[in-house]
């Protein structure tokens, strides 16, 4: 293997030798990738097709040996690391230029334990291959809104999905995670083993260590009434006051959101989205008021499978394209709200752009505030401003519109999700102030120099 010049912690380069990445590779089961090696450029890939980066080493790791040898071979080599687990990700911190990227994409195994409503999946895992193996046991956790997202930042940072109302967060079902530290050893943490560690798992992001593994708490979830309905965009400020005054009271079966989109035929629409996770019958009655409004021009909630709720905005979302956004946690959904937003979506730059507000969800906003890293308990829902495009000539239009409307929104917002940091938003605003106190404490603890820090960085308390 050829040497290479590799980015350190620092900022300055530094010459790996031939010999020590071949040592490298020799105690790893995966494989380890220098940018002459075949498969290079597809590992460095991710879904946003904007993040084109290139590290000097990459290291496609197969379990928690893998990563254990990579996390000491760039300690001792003072490297800049990143860690990628599904990809999906709008600013790309998972990739980073010139130091060493360890890929977790190829761990995506999922374990169902029907007698004890557990699954376990590895760090690399998308939802899509974890809702596959519920489901075929009728179970799920809240996972997201995207098959294609990885289970290991969406739960690290919260985790917000349709379950939601009935279920919490991602993080709050799950039981207990596998983790590489910056100092090479491995442990797990859980409620009764590493209680610290597991409380800053939950919301504070990938600041502490590389989760392998993730054991979730699942339910039985078999079908869900689910779907959209879409309105003409002329009706769309009265559609989404309407959804604001219908989502402050819907029982916890129910999730929803509402959205700014255009059809796959191209035409722009206001659409409500909800996901009843209960029985049908009672389903149907919750669900009604959507159906009565306007009413809409098209009806598609209908019983489906969790997993094809799921997966359904994936077409939306095709890897590759090229994707920019921001949001705001907030509370009400106002007037003032909703016409900032129709306003600002008549100029929208692209079909593929949306601008969308999701319910966090009854049992997510029960959960004691500080119990998790995830602190923000208190906000009724996130706006999601996405600019979705394919032609690098529509880069800076896209993202003018994204901000443009991002600072409109902004009199409305009353913090951050951490998974969706991006640009010039502090860290600070994704917590509460004792939480990131104590979070900064914690990585003093399990990384005080700061060895992680390609994520939404918390630097360690001095």
């Amino acid at each position: 293997m050829a040497s290479v010049m590799a980015l350190t912690t620092d900022g300055s380069d530094t010459g790996l030798k031939g010999e020590a990445l071949e040592a490298l590779a020799g105690r790893m089961r995966g494989t380890l990738l220098t940018p002459a090696a075949d498969g290079y450029d597809g590992a460095r890939a991710i879904w946003n097709g904007m993040i084109d980066r290139k590290p000097a080493i990459i290291g496609r790791c197969w379990g928690t040996a893998d990563v254990k040898a990579c996390v000491e071979f760039a300690r001792e080599h003072d490297l800049l690391v990143s860690v990628r687990g599904g990809g999906h990700n709008f600013g790309g911190k998972c990739v980073v230029e010139g130091g060493f990227m360890i890929d977790l994409a190829d761990m995506r195994s999922t374990h169902v334990d029907p007698a004890r409503l557990r699954a376990r999946a590895g760090g690399g895992a998308k939802w899509i291959d974890f809702d596959t193996e519920t489901q075929a046991f009728g179970l799920a956790t809240t996972g997201g809104t995207v098959g294609d997202t990885g289970i290991a930042g969406l739960t690290l940072g919260g985790g917000i999905g349709w379950l939601g109302g009935r279920y919490g967060l991602a993080c709050d079902n799950l039981a207990s995670a596998n983790v590489v530290l910056a100092d090479g050893r491995v442990v797990t943490a859980s409620a009764d083993e590493n209680d610290d560690l597991f409380w800053g798992l939950r919301g504070g992001s990938g600041n502490f260590g590389v989760v392998t593994s993730f054991e979730y708490q699942v339910h039985p979830v078999p079908l869900v009434l689910a779907g959209p309905v879409f309105h003409p965009f002329p009706a769309a400020a009265g559609v989404l006051n309407f959804y604001s005054e219908f989502s402050s009271d819907t029982p916890d079966e129910l999730n929803t959101g509402a959205a700014l989109l255009h059809t796959p035929e191209g035409m722009p629409v206001a659409g409500i989205i909800g996901c009843w996770n209960g029985p049908h019958d009672a389903g149907e009655q919750a669900v009604r008021p959507m159906r009565e409004f306007g009413p809409p021009v098209v009806d598609e909630l209908q019983p489906m499978p969790y997993g094809a709720i799921q997966s359904a905005l994936d077409p939306m979302l095709p890897v590759g394209n090229r994707y920019y956004s921001k949001g705001h946690l907030i509370g009400r959904v106002t007037e003032e709200l909703v016409a900032v937003m129709v306003d600002h979506y008549q100029r929208v730059p692209t079909p593929g752009s949306v601008a969308i507000v999701q319910q966090l969800g009854n049992a997510a906003k029960r959960v004691d505030s500080a119990a998790t890293a995830f602190s923000h308990r208190h906000a009724d829902y996130e706006l999601t401003i996405l600019a979705n495009w394919t032609d690098p000539a529509d880069d800076e239009r896209c993202i003018r519109w994204v901000r443009e409307l991002y600072d409109a929104a902004e009199p409305f917002g009353i913090g951050h999700y951490v998974n969706s940091l991006i640009d010039d938003m502090s860290v600070e605003s994704a917590y509460q102030p004792d939480t990131l106190r104590r979070l900064e404490s914690l990585k003093a603890k399990y990384d005080p120099t700061n060895f992680f820090r390609m994520n939404p960085n918390i630097p360690p308390s001095s």
